[in-house]
C-alpha cells in the first residue's frame, strides 16, 4: 500500500516522506525512530555539558524572521528556562517561522556552550500543552521538509493499523522457540511502553531479519559447487619466482594465502575464496599471485574494484609486475571510442589481463578464456554483482578480497559460502601509526603542525563525516572546512574530495594529489579503503566519534605507507565517556580484527552494522539496538527451518527478494 494511500498523508507529505525513502506503509512501519524520550526526564541547561542531547521544557519569547542573507538560512527563537535565557537556531528550515509561536514547548537537541552563550541548533520541538498527552517514552524519528514529529508519529500508528505484518519464520520453528508475533514487536519499537519492551521489539524483528537474509544466501548459494573445468599448468617454483619481483619477502600470512589458493586451483572444484586481512597486510602481492598462475596457465584474468581512482591504481600496479601480458582497461569515465576499442581487443583474446570498474559488467563485454577473477574491497560489491562478473566466464575461479575487518564471529555467518584466509601478520615494513585524541584546545597548534609539515613537502588528509550539514547541526560538512582551512591556513595548498563528484573529477583530484599538486586533501570517507599515496603522513578525522571503529581504522592505514614517520589526529565533537573510551580503543590497538570485535562489543549489532553499511540488505535492521547473540540464534533457526524442510513458498519469496536487493548493498 502507497503512503498516500493513508489519510494522514497528502501530496504534499508524500514528497517529504519520499525524501526519507518512505514510499510505501511497509518503509513507514520500518523506519525505526533514532532516539526516544523519556518525558519525565527533563535537563536544566544551568548545568548542561556542550554537546549535550537534551530534552527542555521552556518558553518561546519571540521568533525572528528568517535570516536569508546567510549562506545557510536561518531561523532564530529567544527562549527562557525558569529565567535562564538562550537562544535556538535552525539552519535551511525556513519553514520553522512559520510554524514555530510564542508559547511552552519542548525542544530535543544538541547544546552548545560557547564563552557561557547557551543555544540549541536544529532541536525538535512540540507545544508543551498538547505533549500532556504523551505518556511514557516519546519516539523520536529523522525530519526531512516541513515533517513534524506529529506528522510521522501519527503516519506511523495509522500504518501499523492497516498493514499485514506476518512472519516468514515457519510457524514450526516460531512455536518451537516460542517467538512472540512479530505485529507485537512493530507495535512496541514505535509505541514503547518502558526501555525493556523496546529492547525486546529490536530483538525479535532483528531476528526475523536475520532469518530473512541468512536463508536468502541458504537458497541462492545453495548447490553452487561446480566441478573445475579449467586445468592450470603454473608449477609452485615459478608462483616462487613471480613473487620476487615484490622486493620483498612474504610474511607467513602471504605465503599460506599463495599456497591456498594454488591448492585450490589444483583442486576437483573451483575456488571460491575470501581473503581479508587488515590495512598494509599485503593483500594484492597475494591477488597478484594469483592472477599470474592464471595467465601463466594460458588464460584470462581480471581485477574488479569499486572505484575508478583504485581501478586506475591497479591498473598501475599490473603493468608494472605483468611487463610481459597485455593489461587492458575498462571504466566508466572512458570515452565510448576508448570502450568499443577495449571490447574489441577483449574479444579478439588480444588482452590477458582486463582491470576495471563495474563496467565490466555490460552484457557487451566478452572476456574470452576467463578463468580467474580477483574483486577487490569485496563488501563494495554485493553477491549479484559478483555473479554477473563470474559468468562471463564457465566454472571461474573467484577470489574476493576485504580490507574491512568483520569480527571471526559474524564472519561465519556472512562468508559461510566461502573459504576464508585471514592474513593476520603485516609485513615487517610497515610502521606503526602514532594515534592521538586533540581536545579543542589544541586544534590551532595542530593546524600549525600541518602547515610546517606541508611546507618541508609532507601531505595530510582531513575527513569529514558529511558532505553537507548534519541535521542537529554539530557536524561540520566537507564543503564547510574545505572553506574554513583556505582561510585559516592561506598558504596551504587544498584540494576538495567527496562522493558527489563524478569518477573522472575524483581520479583527477587523486592524481594531482599523488602527485603533490596539493598539499591537503578535504575529504569524507571516499578515500577509506585503497587510497595509496606514500608520501602523505598525517591524517585528521572531524567528528571521529561519529564513525566506527573499523572505519576509523580503514581511514588511518591511508597514511604510514611510505618510509616516514605518520600520524592520525582524532577531534571529538562530543565529550561523552563513552566516545572517549571507544577512541581509546583505537588509539591503543592497531589490529583491526581486535577493534571489530571491541567495536562490535561496545556497539552492539544494531550499531555495527547500521553505521557501517548502507543499501537495501541491512536497511531493515539500521537503528536497531540488539545483541550479537541474535544474530546466532537467527542462523540457527534458518539452520533448523531448512534441515527439517519447513520452508515453504512464503519463505522462499522472501528471500528471493531479500537476495535481490544485494546488488545494491554497499559499505560507508
Amino acid at each position: 500500500m502507497k503512503v498516500s494511500a493513508l489519510r494522514s498523508i497528502g501530496e504534499k507529505r508524500e514528497k517529504d516522506f519520499n525524501k526519507l525513502g518512505i514510499f510505501e506503509a511497509e518503509d513507514l512501519i520500518r523506519f525505526y525512530p533514532r532516539a526516544y524520550l523519556d518525558l519525565t526526564e527533563r535537563t536544566s541547561l544551568k548545568t548542561a555539558y556542550h554537546n549535550d542531547m537534551v530534552l527542555v521544557a521552556c518558553e518561546v519569547v519571540r521568533v525572528t524572521p528568517v535570516n536569508y542573507g546567510s549562506k545557510r538560512k536561518m531561523v532564530k527563537a529567544f527562549c527562557s528556562q525558569d529565567g535562564f535565557p538562550f537562544t535556538v537556531v535552525w539552519f535551511n528550515q525556513p519553514y520553522i517561522a512559520q510554524k514555530l509561536k510564542v508559547g511552552s514547548y519542548l525542544l530535543y537537541g544538541r547544546v552548545q556552550n560557547k564563552l557561557g552563550q547557551v543555544s540549541l541548533v536544529n532541536p525538535t520541538f512540540e507545544e508543551l500543552d498538547k505533549n500532556y498527552r504523551l505518556k511514557g517514552i516519546v519516539p523520536i524519528y529523522p525530519l526531512k521538509g516541513s515533517l513534524s514529529q506529529k506528522i510521522v508519529r501519527d503516519a506511523v500508528k495509522e500504518a501499523l493499523q492497516k498493514t499485514d505484518l506476518v512472519s516468514v519464520i515457519p510457524w514450526q520453528i516460531r512455536q518451537k522457540y516460542d517467538l512472540p508475533p512479530l505485529e507485537q514487536a512493530y507495535f512496541q519499537i514505535h509505541n514503547p511502553t518502558d526501555i525493556q519492551s523496546k529492547d525486546n521489539a529490536s530483538e525479535r524483528i532483528a531476528l526475523e531479519e536475520y532469518f530473512i537474509l541468512i536463508s536468502a544466501f541458504k537458497i541462492i548459494k545453495g548447490g553452487k559447487e561446480e566441478v573445475r573445468l579449467h586445468n592450470y599448468t603454473v608449477k609452485a617454483s615459478e608462483v616462487k619466482e613471480f613473487s620476487k619481483r615484490f622486493g620483498f619477502e612474504f610474511t607467513d600470512g602471504q605465503k599460506m594465502a599463495v599456497n591456498e589458493i594454488f591448492e585450490n586451483l589444483y583442486a576437483p572444484t573451483r575456488m571460491n575464496r575470501l581473503v581479508q586481512g587488515d590495512v598494509g597486510s599485503g593483500k594484492t602481492a597475494v591477488a597478484l599471485c594469483g592472477i599470474f598462475m592464471a595467465v601463466k596457465s594460458g588464460f584470462t584474468a581480471a581485477y574488479l574494484s569499486p572505484t575508478e581512482v583504485l581501478a586506475s591504481q591497479n591498473y598501475a600496479v599490473l603493468q608494472r609486475y605483468f611487463p610481459d601480458y597485455k593489461v587492458g582497461y575498462l571504466a566508466g569515465g572512458m570515452t565510448a571510442k576508448e570502450k568499443r576499442e577495449m571490447k574489441t581487443k577483449l574479444k579478439n583474446g588480444e588482452i590477458d589481463i582486463l582491470c576495471g570498474t563495474h563496467a565490466i559488467f555490460q552484457a557487451d563485454v566478452e572476456i574470452p578464456n576467463l578463468s580467474f577473477i580477483v574483486c577487490d574491497e569485496q563488501h563494495r560489491f554485493g553477491v549479484a554483482q559478483r555473479n554477473a562478473l563470474a559468468e562471463k566466464g564457465v566454472g571461474v575461479d573467484m577470489l574476493v578480497m576485504s580490507a574491512t575487518p568483520i569480527p571471526r564471529t559474524l564472519s561465519l555467518i556472512f562468508y559461510g559460502d566461502l573459504d576464508v584466509t585471514t592474513i593476520s601478520d603485516k609485513p615487517k615494513a610497515r610502521q606503526e601509526i602514532s594515534t592521538s585524541i586533540i581536545p579543542e584546545s589544541k586544534y590551532a597548534d595542530m593546524l600549525q603542525y600541518v602547515k610546517r609539515e606541508t611546507a618541508l613537502g609532507k601531505q595530510a588528509y582531513f575527513v569529514c563525516a558529511k558532505i553537507d550539514d548534519d541535521e542537529e547541526g554539530s557536524i561540520m560538512s566537507v564543503t564547510e572546512l574545505f572553506e574554513e582551512l583556505k582561510t585559516q591556513l592561506p598558504t596551504v595548498r587544498f584540494a576538495l574530495l567527496h562522493g558527489r563528484m563524478k569518477d573522472k573529477e575524483k581520479g583527477e583530484i587523486m592524481t594531482a594529489f599523488k602527485a603533490r599538486e596539493y598539499d591537503c586533501l578535504v575529504s569524507t570517507t571516499v578515500i577509506e579503503v585503497g587510497v595509496d599515496v606514500p608520501n602523505a603522513t598525517i591524517m585528521i578525522i572531524y567528528n571521529a566519534e561519529r564513525f566506527g571503529l573499523s572505519q576509523l581504522h580503514q581511514l588511518r592505514g591511508r597514511v604510514g605507507r611510505g618510509a616516514e614517520k605518520s600520524y592520525c589526529f582524532l577531534l571529538m565533537g562530543s565529550d561523552g565517556e563513552t566516545a572517549r573510551e571507544r577512541l581509546l580503543t583505537l588509539k591503543e590497538n592497531a589490529d583491526g580484527f581486535k577493534i571489530a570485535e571491541k567495536d562490535l562489543e561496545m556497539r552492539g549489532s544494531g550499531d555495527f552494522f547500521g553505521t557501517r553499511q548502507s543499501g537495501k540488505m541491512l536497511s531493515d535492521i539500521k537503528n536497531l539496538k540488539y545483541p550479537t547473540q541474535v544474530i546466532f540464534a537467527a542462523k540457527r533457526l534458518a539452520d533448523d527451518a531448512f534441515e527439517s524442510l519447513y520452508t515453504d513458498e512464503k519463505l522462499r519469496m522472501a528471500a528471493i527478494k531479500k537476495y535481490d536487493s544485494l546488488k545494491d548493498v554497499v559499505l560507508n
